[in-house]
This record gives structure tokens, C-alpha cells and sequence, in this order.
């Protein structure tokens, strides 16, 4: 039952998912520029091409799910359109964490230091690779959502049923077939590009602070940009740990249907899963001078048209 507290929440997780899709916006933006500037599609512009896009469309399908799970209650769980919704997201976003995956491993690949022939070949391939790569991780993402076009949905149904005696224990069992289909069909889509970008990014902070301590063996006593800078990408490196393992975990407990529909537990889970994903596209627009000076231009032509006004 949707209580006042829970509202609130979902009301947050809308707001979240409206910055989100303004982050992700600009970064869309901002890279499908360059590459048509340039006329070149570097392998970096390349993932933050998909990887904006597909957060874009996860965000906007994440506030229609919700918009008709709260005004549209009984046409939303009528069978056909709750199974294209949830397919639809475990689409979207299966391939927003790979595609967040394949972005830490190629900043690990790029500053990290191999030694194994394997990491090598990859660290000289990895232009070349990295299109295979976001379209293999979009045809796994596909084939890993099938599953909830036929499973999810009567799991979800029996949920929405009032428990009584009798069903409690229907409940249990229902729990136990769902947690059942996700580790056998859902784990590879959702652990996997987890696993991939939670390697990377512990290998990538390992070889940053490697350098810093060398940095600073080697200090003069001065302010060192180079030093501030490293230090500004373990920052952000950690930022993404975090908001990407937040993410995974809110997902697998409304994915496992742990909370009731419409609870105050699932309702913080989806403030949560929608914050990740902006909190993410925000860090990389602060990491990002690229990035950042869209924005900063917007402001300034508003402030400069504001004063103008005012004159």
C-alpha cells in the first residue's frame, strides 16, 4: 500500500531521474559534438555515446513505469503491459552496466601497467575491440531480458494478492522460484559487467595510488597539478565504485521482490536506482573539463541574458 512516505520518495526518484536525464543529456551532447567536429569516433566518445544514450532512455522508461504504477494501477498490471515494461528495463539496463563496465575497463587499460602478454594485446587492441565490444554487451543485455517476458510477471502477481494464512506460505515458495529464475537467467546480465567494473576500478585506484606515492618520493614542495590530478581521479573512481555497487544492490532486492509493491522499502530502492545513474553522469561532467563547459556556457548566455533584461 502506497503510503505518504513512500510518495515522497517516489517523488524524489522522479526529480533524481529529471537531473539524471539532463546529466546524461549533456554528456550526449557534448560527445556526439566532438565526434561530428572531429569526424572521428574515438573509442572514448564511443562509450560515452552508448552509455549516456542507454541511461537517457532507462531514466525516461523509469519514470513512465512508475507514473502508471501509481495513476494507471489496474491497466499497469494487466499482463501484456507489465511484462513489455519489465523486459524493456532489464534491457536498458543490463546495457547501462556494461556499458558503465566497458568504461572502467578502458580507463584501466589505459593507465593501469600489464606485465601478462594478455593485458598487453588487449591494452594495443582495445581501439579496435571496444566496438565488438559494446555491441557483443548490447546482444548479451537483449538475450539476458527474455526471461521476464514470460517469469516476472506472475511472480509480481501473487505479491499484489492480499496475504492471508494460506498464502503466506504460496508466498515463500513463489520467493524461492523467483530468486530461482534470477540466478539462473538474470545473474549473467546484471553480475557479470559487475564484476568486470568492479576489477577495473580496484585495479585502476591500485595504479593510481601507485603513481601518487611516487609523486611524492619525488616532491619538490610545490603544488603539483599532476599530483592533484591523480588524486581527483581516485576520487572519482571511488565515487563510481560506490554509486554503481548502491545501484546493483537496490536492483537485486526490488528484482528478488523483497519489498511488498509500493512499499517504503522498494520506494527507497527506486529513489536509489534512480540517483545512481545521475549521481554517475554528474561526477563524470565534474570530472570532465569537456564536459563542463556546456554547461558553464549555458549558465553564462542565461546570466548575460538575465542582466540584459534587467537593464
Amino acid at each position: 500500500m502506497l503510503t505518504l512516505f513512500s510518495l515522497l520518495i517516489l517523488t524524489i526518484a522522479i526529480i533524481e531521474s529529471m537531473a539524471g536525464l539532463l546529466g546524461n543529456g549533456t554528456i550526449l551532447a557534448v560527445s556526439s559534438t566532438s565526434c561530428l567536429r572531429s569526424k572521428i569516433l574515438s573509442s572514448y566518445d564511443m562509450i560515452m555515446i552508448c552509455l549516456s544514450l542507454s541511461r537517457f532512455f532507462l531514466q525516461t522508461w523509469m519514470m513512465l513505469d512508475l507514473f502508471l504504477s501509481l495513476f494507471c494501477e489496474m491497466s499497469y498490471y494487466e499482463e501484456n503491459l507489465f511484462v513489455i515494461f519489465k523486459t524493456v528495463f532489464m534491457f536498458l539496463n543490463n546495457s547501462s552496466l556494461w556499458f558503465a563496465a566497458w568504461l572502467s575497463f578502458f580507463y584501466c587499460t589505459k593507465v593501469v601497467r600489464f606485465t601478462q602478454s594478455l593485458f598487453i594485446w588487449l591494452k594495443q587492441r582495445i581501439s579496435s575491440l571496444m566496438p565488438w565490444m559494446l555491441i557483443t554487451s548490447s546482444f548479451f543485455s537483449f538475450a539476458t531480458s527474455l526471461p521476464f517476458a514470460w517469469d516476472i510477471y506472475n511472480v509480481h502477481v501473487n505479491f499484489t494478492d492480499p496475504l492471508t494464512m494460506t498464502n503466506s506460505s504460496e508466498r515463500k515458495v513463489t520467493m524461492k522460484a523467483s530468486l530461482f529464475v534470477l540466478i539462473l537467467f538474470c545473474n549473467a546480465g546484471i553480475a557479470l559487467p559487475l564484476i568486470v567494473f568492479v576489477v577495473s576500478s580496484i585495479l585502476l585506484i591500485r595504479s593510481l595510488c601507485i603513481h601518487i606515492r611516487q609523486m611524492q618520493n619525488i616532491a619538490t614542495g610545490f603544488r603539483d597539478p599532476s599530483l592533484e590530478a591523480h588524486i581527483g581521479a581516485i576520487k572519482s573512481v571511488f565515487s563510481f565504485l560506490i554509486l554503481y555497487v548502491t545501484y546493483f544492490i537496490s536492483l537485486v532486492l526490488v528484482l528478488s521482490n523483497f519489498f511488498l509493491p509500493l512499499s517504503m522499502g522498494e520506494a527507497m530502492c527506486i529513489a536509489v536506482m534512480a540517483a545512481c545513474p545521475a549521481g554517475h553522469s554528474m561526477v563524470l561532467i565534474w570530472s570532465n573539463p569537456k564536459f563542463r563547459e556546456l554547461p558553464a556556457r549555458i549558465l553564462h548566455h542565461t546570466n548575460c541574458h538575465a542582466r540584459t533584461r534587467s537593464v
